[in-house]
């Protein structure tokens, strides 16, 4: 868990050293399939590949910007570093997915630092979603003034890209008891009904804050409705399911259905159950960059792959 106290100098000095580190996860979506590999294989594995790959969208997650404790003191730096990684990627990925705690206190001042940072990265779009921490006001109402609009202030949409259904879900709006995240019962309707006109030979990507799988309960790492969603998506034949929330990749694959979770850019967690409770997680500093990352997803017409990048 996170030491009290100011950052020491000789970690934040340390931690500058992150600005030459580059890493994390790439997801690849080909004939309804899912793979990962190590982002910087992955961009050497783009650079291979054919004119028809095309890479679709890179997940970031828990940038928690105004967060400055000694776990990471220079979070703005390390989510640069990730903007730099992005940003040199061979080919250009259409768009970004931000899996929430985008800030850490939901001050307006972090939302602007975040979106002054994110507005570096070269990619024609930014989908979000809000994280607890975007919402601390009980409302999001800092979040929904930025970021409202591609969901007409719900937080929950879907749109298309190159054939594939992707849907924005927020589960940090009613918790249930235990710290579990929950949809409710409009937003289930809403998604039930919004799958249901979509053949099931279309890949379908959900993506959250908290994980929509069960994985640590006792620590609140799951959602409520989790079951009624699998149950949902089962049809398909190509399904990913993206969260943040944990700050560490675990995955799991069901059939046809690939869950995931994302590293922050900010600072790690311990693995469940390997510590009291959630919360940073403070290492030495030349080991940090191997805790944060983002991921990618590529869309090809011969191979899936699904790859984690860390900033190491």
């Amino acid at each position: 868990m996170h030491n009290p106290g100011r950052p020491s100098s000789s970690r934040r000095d340390a931690l500058k050293c992150l600005a030459y580190g580059s890493a994390g996860t790439l997801f690849a979506l080909s004939g309804g399939v899912l793979t990962a590999t190590d982002l910087a294989a992955a961009g050497d594995a783009i650079t291979r590949a054919s004119a028809t790959d095309t890479p679709l969208f890179v997940q970031i997650s828990d940038t928690h910007i105004g967060f400055n404790k000694d776990a990471n003191p220079d979070v703005n730096g390390t989510l640069k570093r990730t903007i730099e990684l992005v940003n040199a990627m061979p080919q250009r990925p259409a768009f970004m997915i931000h899996t929430g705690d985008i800030t850490h206190l939901t001050k307006p001042e972090e939302f602007d630092t975040a979106q002054q940072l994110l507005s570096g990265l070269r990619v024609s779009e930014l989908h979000t979603v809000p994280g607890e921490h975007d919402t601390t006001d009980g409302t999001g109402a800092e979040y929904f003034k930025r970021f409202g609009a591609a969901s007409q202030n719900r937080g929950y949409y879907s749109f298309d890209h190159s054939g594939v259904h992707i849907v924005a879900l927020v589960n940090v709006m009613n918790f249930k008891a235990g710290g579990l995240g929950a949809l409710g019962d409009e937003q289930m309707k809403w998604l039930a009904n919004d799958l249901k006109a979509r053949p099931s030979s279309q890949p379908v990507v959900l993506f959250a804050h908290m994980p929509l799988w069960s994985i640590y309960a006792p620590w609140g790492w799951g959602t409520a409705e989790s079951d009624q969603i699998l149950q949902l998506v089962r049809r398909f034949g190509s399904v990913t399911i993206l969260n943040g929330h944990i700050h560490q990749v675990v995955q799991k694959v069901e059939g046809n259905i690939t869950l995931h979770t994302a590293r922050s850019t900010a600072y790690p967690q311990p693995q469940a159950g390997q510590a009291p409770a959630p919360g940073p997680l403070t290492l030495p500093a030349a080991e940090l960059p191997k805790m944060l990352g983002v991921t990618t997803l590529t869309v090809t017409h011969t191979k899936a792959t699904l790859a984690d990048t860390t900033l190491a």
